[in-house]
């Protein structure tokens, strides 16, 4: 089996991926799509025949694609079952998956490149900072309350799982727009260190 995975280094939901498959020791290759590069590598008709939204990542088994972060990480799960980055009950697992999907549906694609260049063309740059700074508060309130009853020494017990390669990538953006360390995000911040400390979890 060939895994090669299109991949932009800066984006936070290729980085999601990136952190599964180095925790689950898998190999695989990286075809880099630079999204700012030639107006956006991404937008070529080569690659829209590797995903037909024009994002990244991709991931290609053999001769099948693989699209959004989620889907691949939860094929990378089933394929290679340890180390587990998912809880053991039913419930647990829902719960971090909750978090990955607020990040993934509620945070990330809000205020994510191709949204933001859009806001700005037709809104200014003001309006565009003001736009994503909203949306990343709105989601840590959510995260830091959510967090009280569910973190151990990481996001989800004391295990790193699906979660926590969510959340650091999402913290890591979230600094270009805000000054995530002053906004009194207790179990965020303090994970934060500990996360990114993590080399699997580093960009």
């Amino acid at each position: 089996m060939q895994m090669t995975l299109y991949s932009y280094f800066r984006s936070s939901c290729s980085w999601r991926v990136r952190a599964a498959l180095s925790l689950k020791g898998l190999d695989y290759e990286i075809e880099a799509v630079n999204l700012i590069k030639d107006g956006g590598q991404q937008l070529s008709e080569d690659y829209k025949k590797i995903n037909l939204m024009a994002q990244v990542p991709a991931l290609k088994v053999d001769d099948t694609v693989i699209t959004q972060s989620l889907s691949i990480m939860e094929y990378l799960e089933e394929i290679c079952p340890e180390p587990s980055l998912l809880p053991k009950t039913a419930l647990e697992r829902a719960k971090v998956r909750e978090i990955c999907l607020i990040i993934g549906s509620g945070i990330q694609p809000l205020q994510n490149l191709s949204v933001l260049q859009y806001i700005a063309k037709n809104e200014g740059n003001e309006k565009k900072l003001e736009w994503a700074k909203h949306v990343i508060e709105k989601g840590f309130e959510a995260l830091e309350k959510l967090l009280v009853s569910c973190s151990g020494k990481y996001c989800f017990g004391d295990s790193i799982t699906f979660a926590d390669c969510f959340l650091v990538p999402q913290i890591y953006n979230a600094k270009s727009f805000l000054e995530f360390f002053t906004n009194g995000w207790i179990l965020l911040n303090s994970r934060w260190q500990l996360w990114f400390n993590v080399r699997c979890l580093k960009i």
